[in-house]
């Protein structure tokens, strides 16, 4: 029984996250009916990051178990000719055999993520529900100064959901960098993983630094307080890509 990664993108605006739902559309769901429909196999797939509603992927890995040895490209343009027949807004860009071993999630070594955020005065247009609009000047220098705080491995409490069912808080930032680009501020990410919310509640925290509403000192403060009530703003899902997944080389 091959094993097949497959690498997708999706527009989370229309999807209750990831994870299948027992009453409202998931991208799960949506893949494994289109595989269904490809192959007549009900399957079950797993992802490497359970992406919340309303949140887009353009890096997104899972795999599933198929009884016959399709060829890579079949089972590419098969899933997406189903997926288009359902006017899902999903698409699986690569599809390739891997070992038995290869598990989307467990295997996972690093996962990324981009968030953006259009600051200027008029709301977006053409990136409605993929972009934060936030018209107040933001300080995109004072966030990545502030940023650095939240770097190595920390207790990310105050950071996280209430509803995150991770066993620890302890995790390892990687990565929080941000950038302006004209209109456009971008706050990348990267980990090993991260917990329920994480992403979105250092955004709205870096927001309020770049605002002028907290210092360096105040998020510090946030970090060692462990307590998900001195967060700052959780940041709207319309922004936030998983933009990709590492896994350990192969030789």
């Amino acid at each position: 029984m091959p094993r097949f990664r497959l690498d997708i993108e999706y527009d989370g605006s229309l999807y209750a996250g990831w994870q299948r739902q027992a009453d409202q559309p998931s991208v799960q769901q949506a893949i494994e009916q289109a595989i269904e429909k490809f192959c007549g196999e009900q399957v079950s797939l797993r992802g490497a990051g359970r992406t919340d509603a309303g949140v887009h992927a353009t890096g997104q890995v899972a795999h599933v178990d198929l009884v016959k040895a399709w060829s890579n490209d079949k089972v590419r343009d098969a899933v997406n000719a189903h997926l288009q027949a359902a006017k899902a807004r999903i698409a699986i860009l690569k599809a390739a055999v891997v070992p038995d071993g290869f598990d989307a999630r467990f295997s996972a070594v690093g996962r990324h993520y981009l968030y953006r955020i259009v600051n200027r005065r008029a709301p977006a247009a053409l990136d409605k529900g993929k972009i934060w609009w936030v018209p107040k000047r933001l300080d995109a220098e004072a966030m990545h100064e502030a940023a650095k705080v939240l770097l190595g491995r920390h207790d990310f409490t105050t950071f996280r959901s209430t509803q995150c069912q991770a066993d620890s808080p302890i995790r390892t930032l990687d990565r929080l960098d941000v950038s302006r680009l004209g209109d456009v501020i971008e706050v990348r990410a990267s980990a090993r993983s991260f917990l329920h919310n994480q992403v979105r509640s250092m955004v709205g925290s870096l927001k309020r630094v770049g605002e002028g509403g907290w210092t360096i000192a105040d998020l510090k403060a946030a970090l060692d307080a462990r307590d998900r009530a001195a967060c700052g703003q959780v940041a709207p899902p319309d922004g936030l890509f998983l933009v990709g997944v590492d896994y350990p080389k192969v030789d």
